[in-house]
């Protein structure tokens, strides 16, 4: 059976039909645009999720939100274990971590950032916090990249999948320099052929 993803435009949900495709699992995109002024999502996304939040996958009437919940099930339910560790190994502790820190530590200065520029100048006195948090974030990504160009392991895994969109708004401020692993990691996330038919079938695709 087709997978649903409820797709919003320049968001996360981009990683989604990525894995789909390297899974090769069928999936339908329901598309949702963000407001071209206030780059917010349209307010028919709180149709199929109450907050209004993307990604959301249906599965055969399941449905499932947040990213790492749904790219942990599709691995586990779409033919995509070799996406991840052994559940006895390290590794799979390293794989957990990572899965947390995409969506939770990563984004808190990065949320912050971004509220805090819509306050113009009265968000001065905080700006410095903000972007060292930001700044120390990125080099702790960068530090977590190992030698083989993959977060865990030796190949990818749904870690990978996980920190592409944290990795890809890294390079967007103005990081690859700092944090060249990172840069050379999005790099080979782009040129792999699942994520440019995903960016073809997702559309236009922008980070922050």
């Amino acid at each position: 059976m087709t997978i649903t993803v409820h797709h919003l435009n320049n968001s996360r949900s981009q990683r989604i039909l990525w894995l789909l495709e390297e899974l090769g699992t069928e999936y339908e995109i329901v598309a949702y645009q963000r407001d071209a002024e206030t780059n917010l999502a349209p307010p028919e996304l709180k149709e199929p999720h109450p907050l209004g939040k993307s990604p959301l996958i249906e599965d055969e009437g399941l449905r499932v939100a947040e990213s790492g919940a749904i790219i942990q099930y599709l691995c586990e339910r779409h033919a995509g274990g070799e996406w991840l560790p052994d559940p006895a190994s390290e590794e799979h502790v390293r794989h957990l971590e990572w899965m947390q820190f995409g969506e939770s530590s990563f984004f808190v200065p990065v949320m912050l950032k971004i509220m805090a520029g819509r306050l113009g100048e009265g968000a001065a006195p905080i700006m410095p916090r903000i972007d060292e948090q930001f700044a120390a974030h990125v080099a702790f990504m960068e530090d977590g990249i190992n030698e083989h160009g993959h977060f865990v392991g030796d190949s990818w895994t749904a870690a990978d999948v996980m920190m592409s969109f944290p990795a890809e708004i890294a390079v967007m401020q103005g990081f690859a320099e700092t944090a060249p692993k990172a840069a050379r990691f999005v790099e080979k996330v782009h040129s792999r052929p699942a994520w440019q038919r995903a960016r073809e079938r997702g559309g236009p695709y922008f980070v922050w």
